[in-house]
């Protein structure tokens, strides 16, 4: 076997294994208990929003027209007014808990496969295994938690769960790698 096909079961067995990990970590642990909280009054924040039906979005309040507005004192007014958000709108009802997981099982596969990808091209078949978690730790520790800093840079998002959720994409990447390394070809 050649290229990926040589890597295929590392890459499926990682996904599994980091699927199983993750749903330990986010429905077991109370690892990630806190990383939202509750809205004061949310009965009536939620009763005094649901007229406007705000469609599923992501949305800034206030938000300025143009590069130019956000120097207005009207604008600025309404900064220091507030309330200033970022507000993520959903579909109401449940949430789809079979697609998102589906969906992060796809992407746990993404990221093994670019882990495979990178490993394949710097090592060859029988590479000694610290190289083998070396490279396959690092590409899907990128790939895990490093593009989740931007939301805490740009968005506010609190460092605490952006760290939190780094420290999760660690456990996966480890988890990957010593998948890869467990199974890596032989020459």
């Amino acid at each position: 076997m050649t290229g990926l096909l040589a890597l295929w079961l590392p890459i499926l067995l990682s996904s599994v294994i980091v699927f199983i990990v993750s749903s330990i970590i986010h429905t077991v642990l109370p690892w990630h208990k806190n990383d939202f909280r509750k809205v004061p009054n949310e009965d009536k924040v939620m009763d005094a929003v649901r007229p406007f039906a705000i469609p599923p979005g992501e949305y800034v309040v206030p938000r300025p027209a143009s590069s130019q507005e956000m120097r207005t004192p009207e604008f600025l007014e309404k900064m220091n007014k507030g309330p200033v958000m970022m507000l993520r709108v959903l579909p109401n009802g449940p949430t789809p808990m079979g697609t998102n997981l589906l969906l992060w099982f796809i992407y746990s596969v993404v990221v093994g496969s670019f882990a495979a990808c990178v490993a394949w091209i710097a090592l060859k078949p029988g590479a000694d295994s610290h190289d083998v978690i070396h490279i396959t730790l690092l590409t899907a520790f990128l790939g895990y938690s490093l593009a989740l800093w931007q939301m805490s840079i740009w968005y506010r998002r609190p460092w605490a769960i952006t760290i939190k959720a780094n420290v999760d994409g660690l456990i996966y990447a480890l988890l990957t790698a010593a998948t890869f390394a467990w199974l890596w070809p032989q020459a």
